[in-house]
């Protein structure tokens, strides 16, 4: 017990001294920075609404960052919060066909996680043990000496953002090659895992060319906001999109209603695919993404806002982050130009008949039962594969031809 309690005191005394450096980066206790630092830029890299990034090199040589909490900012949010809520009861009251009250919500459940920087340190590391099996996804290693709830000291990593073209053909990095690990990586998140980095803007996505392998390597930033999706909902979310990627239309109708669209199912089929429901009807993965069709959805969503509001308020929490998450990816897409491309379809199918498949295995009791779970898996990929390279070569012959 004795030594339990020496351990939390030689804890507590490094975060008091991280707590310093909070302080320290307000203009206040600057003594204490040599003390921690070689050197430490007092000019933030990055300033956001709640916390501020500074580099700093520590006395091993090694340059981190330090991401320090804004002085105020935890009791600031809880005012917004409230200013927020009354706000929408107010527009409610004006307006009753427009409920926000999901937003509220869904604030109070996710501010107090994002202020929390010891669990942003853990959910960096759960997620880097995670998706170890990709080479080309690099996660700041978090130093926890240095760490408190409020200051968060990390490996400093350098790149650009992962929406940044000239970045990428300045640096010999394929953009194509980038949007491709960046869906398999989310794929394997949602569908496999449900385990889901939920604020992929470009500012927390980076892209670099590694010094010594000279491979493209994609860097995810900020773990503060991540959701977590329950067996229920992660199999029926892959359902929806194996019957989504095959034009099974009842299965379309089955699952979106299982996830709380009701008889809005054709409209939240269009909100997760972000395409019209003509092509939904003739196969998402048949006919690549047009800009008439992107008209067409930004008119249809003023449209039926209204029906996308009351959606919203239906559909689990869950889905609110997944949603928001497939929408920052696709702006991602959008600024690379490679949303046509057919790429992130046959990520999503290899991830989602992985994820069905290991539920059945596992749920399955007898051997012959896992054989022929395991021989139609094996199947379903390889036709999945076959589709991919049919797709590679009809690019190149095209390719070819116009050269």
């Amino acid at each position: 017990m004795k030594f339990e309690n020496k351990q939390y005191l030689a804890r507590e005394s490094l975060r008091e001294r991280g707590l310093k450096v909070g302080f320290a980066c307000q203009g206040k206790g600057k003594s204490v920075i040599p003390q921690l630092f070689v050197s430490f830029e007092e000019t933030p890299l990055g300033a956001a609404s709640w916390a501020q990034v500074h580099k700093a090199v520590l006395h091993d040589g090694r340059t981190v960052a330090v991401k320090v909490q804004h002085p105020k900012v935890r009791s600031q949010c809880g005012q917004d919060i409230i200013l927020m809520e009354i706000l929408i009861r107010a527009i409610s009251w004006m307006f009753p066909d427009f409920s926000f009250a999901w937003l509220v919500d869904e604030a109070k459940k996710n501010m107090p996680l994002e202020l929390d920087f010891l669990k942003e340190g853990h959910n960096a590391e759960v997620v880097a043990d995670m998706l170890k099996r990709f080479q080309f996804l690099k996660v700041p290693k978090i130093h926890w000496e240095l760490s408190t709830s409020r200051v968060l000291t990390m490996e400093f990593m350098e790149g650009g953002q992962v929406n940044d073209r000239q970045y990428m053909e300045k640096n010999g990095i394929d953009v194509n090659e980038i949007s491709q690990n960046l869906g398999q990586l989310y794929s394997e998140m949602i569908f496999v895992n449900g385990f889901v980095h939920c604020d992929p803007h470009p500012g927390n996505v980076l892209v670099r060319k590694s010094t010594q392998t000279h491979k493209a390597e994609i860097v995810l930033l900020d773990h503060g906001l991540y959701q977590n999706l329950t067996e229920e909902f992660r199999l029926d979310y892959c359902r929806l999109w194996h019957s989504l990627m095959r034009t099974d239309m009842k299965g379309i109708e089955m699952y979106s209603r299982r996830l709380g669209a009701g008889d809005l199912y054709p409209l939240f089929a269009c909100m997760v695919t972000a395409r019209s429901w003509s092509s939904i009807s003739k196969g998402i993965n048949q006919r690549p993404v047009s800009k008439i069709e992107d008209v067409q959805i930004k008119v249809n969503a003023v449209k039926y806002l209204p029906r996308i509001n009351e959606l919203l308020n239906k559909v689990p929490r869950q889905m609110l982050l997944l949603l928001k998450t497939n929408d920052l990816l696709r702006g991602i897409e959008t600024s690379l130009q490679t949303r046509a491309s057919a790429a992130s379809f046959i990520n999503m199918s290899r991830c989602c008949v992985r994820a069905l498949s290991r539920y059945e295995r596992d749920n399955c009791k007898s051997w012959y039962g896992k054989l022929k779970i395991s021989w139609a898996e094996t199947l379903d990929l390889w036709q999945i594969n076959l589709y991919a390279i049919l797709l590679w070569i009809k690019a190149s012959l095209l390719w070819s031809w116009i050269a």
